[in-house]
């Protein structure tokens, strides 16, 4: 591996200099700079790539080379006099304090200021001074300046900045109405009331929020107002102005995309449906970014706990277990058994191969609750090994299950005229005695264990669910998704207090609920809500939407999968909008454009296509009401999409171990 100043000598030759910056002093400053320690913790390791990265407060650490840009396009020289606008991490900055005289830095964000001349300090940088203010109104008590770098996209260059600058000195900022096609705009002072402007290189900032720049909700501040500079869009215009075109699926540079969200805890990637191609590979595409670069170890999936564990064994080279069945048998078959999620297990296999530490390997887990017979037989598996005569008592328990297991579903119906009721407090028993047995079993193999408590969770959940699903309402829903969620934190504890997972599940479940009719008329909550509650700024929601194409789906529960025709999206939907903006793939990041946020409060139609989908019946059965700026952080578009590909039920691969999870 490379040392840090290695690190920073390559950053400089491979991605500063050889890419067309050449002023010696900028080139010189970026190699002394330790670009590490103006990071968040977790990141140092991405430090030298060339990348923004999140710093908090919806800010960003500009990539390396666009720093390079704006201080070369500066012209800073040792004995000016500089400010800077923007302060965010510092990093700027300390680069201009190795250069310049003086530097003074504004950033509005407190919090951010104060981290920012701590670090400027640590750097062993004494030149720089942060201050909190509005930055578009600029420093008048240290003007003028030689040169003026704004970190921030404004609508037009602050007439309090231009008026700053000395004679021959030079301001630095991107000027546009939108985030998307800003330009990096040179402007010179020539004289007491002229100015000459140039035209740098094309640029995406965050807004320039003051006085002088946008206000906080996206509109142009009053006071920095020119006549005839704005005009009314659509908001379907405003979309495509704010949207960031997306590359290639299979491009590196489509992963790198979400690195915004690598800081979270949780990242939780959405889908509009069960059976779409692109949302599929977009995931995996994004989960093998998070794994390979941001240290994301748990992929946890809208899958049975028990059919996911098949993959783990198999990502993880753990040996194949002598009851197992062939994971992912049971209906819908291709919502995992496909070509997509076959990849990403051999991905995940191979990546595994490299970490020496099995600690520090890449999980795959399933969240939900509906292989309760094969929850059970893992129980007793796990019993069977360490304790028999726990598994002798454990399979009296089970027993009251037993005719249900391979159809649990009849068991709701048995319920409500029959005395099965006693197999809660059986399913309950069991789950106590494993979990008082815990120290014990976990001095054997604390691995299987937690597996074995989970299945036994899951009995449990799971006998609530097909008891309570036949009285209809809100109930079932509820422990579902609670299930769900508690185990994706049982996962995270599991895996210590770094830990980070990437998680896959259908918009409706991973889009907060409180922001849909679900919340607001049913009641009902879901991950992507409790996520929020304990996470906060940790959790990071993405769903996913499409205008049209085919898709993978049944017609009826239990029914043969069919490739189905989308409709066109309705006129009053979120997708219309989206389909309207005319780009073919974007990534909307609700919180760049605050205007548009706001526009997008207003409540729409918004398509949910499960494992069924009735094309006939799609108003009642498959649009619901939602506020998508609300519901998500993030929204990934793909205008015309595909049906994905399923795996055959007579599926093979000659020459594969014998944990391969997807053969028969």
């Amino acid at each position: 591996m490379l040392d840090k100043k290695a690190a920073r000598n390559r950053m400089v030759d491979v991605q500063i200099e050889r890419r067309g910056v050449r002023d010696a002093h900028v080139l010189e400053a970026m190699r002394k700079v330790p670009r590490e320690i103006f990071v968040t913790p977790g990141n140092e390791e991405f430090a030298y790539e060339d990348a923004p990265l999140p710093i908090g407060h919806g800010q960003t650490i500009s990539q390396p080379y666009i720093v390079a840009l704006m201080i070369e396009a500066a012209g800073i020289r040792p004995g000016d006099r500089v400010l800077e606008i923007g302060a965010g991490s510092g990093y700027a900055a300390a680069i201009m304090g190795e250069i310049a005289e003086h530097v003074h830095a504004i950033e509005r964000h407190a919090p951010l200021g104060t981290q920012a001349q701590k670090r400027i300090a640590d750097a062993g940088i004494d030149n720089v001074e942060v201050h909190i203010s509005d930055g578009t109104l600029g420093w008048p008590g240290a003007a003028p300046f030689d040169a003026i770098v704004v970190e921030a996209g404004g609508p037009s260059a602050p007439e309090a900045l231009k008026d700053q600058l000395k004679e021959g000195g030079r301001l630095v900022i991107p000027v546009g109405e939108t985030e998307l096609g800003q330009s990096l705009r040179r402007i010179t002072r020539t004289g007491p009331e002229s100015w000459e402007e140039e035209n740098i290189a094309a640029v995406r900032f965050v807004p320039l929020i003051g006085a002088q720049g946008w206000t906080e909700d996206g509109h142009r501040a009053a006071s920095n107002h020119l006549p005839g500079q704005t005009s009314g869009r659509t908001l379907s215009q405003m979309v495509a102005a704010a949207a960031e075109p997306l590359p290639d699926i299979e491009d590196p540079a489509f992963g790198a995309l979400f690195d915004r969200y690598a800081d979270r805890r949780v990242v939780l990637l959405g889908e509009a449906s069960h059976g779409t191609s692109e949302f599929y590979r977009a995931r995996a595409a994004i989960t093998r970014h998070l794994v390979e670069h941001h240290g994301f170890t748990i992929v946890a999936v809208e899958a049975d706990w028990p059919d996911a564990a098949a993959i783990n064994r198999y990502i993880t080279h753990q040996a194949a277990r002598d009851f197992e069945e062939p994971a992912f048998t049971r209906f819908p078959t291709w919502m995992w058994r496909n070509t997509v999620v076959e990849g990403l297990a051999e991905w995940l296999r191979v990546q595994n191969r490299k970490v020496e530490d099995a600690t520090g390997q890449v999980g795959f887990y399933g969240l939900d609750i509906y292989n309760m017979r094969g929850s059970i037989a893992a129980v007793l598996d796990y019993l069977d090994t360490v304790d028999p005569e726990a598994a002798r008592i454990a399979r009296e328990r089970y027993g009251c299950l037993a005719p249900w297991q391979k159809d649990p579903a009849t068991y709701g119906r048995a319920v409500l005229s029959q005395c099965y009721r006693e197999c809660e407090d059986e399913v309950v028993a069991q789950l106590r005695d494993l979990l008082e047995r815990r120290l014990e079993y976990e001095a054997q193999d604390s691995a299987s264990f937690f597996d074995a408590t989970q299945n036994a969770r899951l009995v449990r959940s799971a006998e609530q669910y097909y008891r309570i699903m036949y009285y209809g309402g809100t109930e079932s829903w509820n422990l579902r998704d609670s299930h769900m969620f508690e185990t994706l934190e049982r996962l995270l504890d599991a895996h210590g207090k770094d830990a980070k997972a990437v998680v896959w599940a259908h918009n409706s479940h991973i889009g907060d609920a409180s922001a849909t009719e679900m919340g607001a008329l049913r009641k009902e909550h879901n991950i992507g809500q409790l996520c929020r509650e304990r996470f906060g700024d940790g959790a990071a929601l993405i769903g996913f939407g499409t205008h049209a194409g085919t898709v993978a789906a049944a017609s009826d529960w239990g029914g043969e999968m069919e490739i189905k025709r989308v409709r066109p999206s309705r006129e009053d939907s979120y997708e219309r909008v989206c389909h309207n903006a005319g780009l073919p793939t974007f990534l909307l990041d609700m919180r760049r454009d605050e205007a548009l946020r706001r526009r997008l409060l207003d409540q729409r139609l918004e398509r949910f296509i499960g494992v069924i989908y009735r094309p006939e019946t799609e108003l009642r059965s498959h649009y619901a009401n939602a506020t998508l700026p609300r519901q998500f952080d993030g929204w990934v578009w793909f205008d015309e999409t595909e049906a994905l590909t399923a795996l055959p039920s007579d599926y093979h691969r000659k020459g594969m171990p014998d944990t391969y999870p997807f053969g028969l």
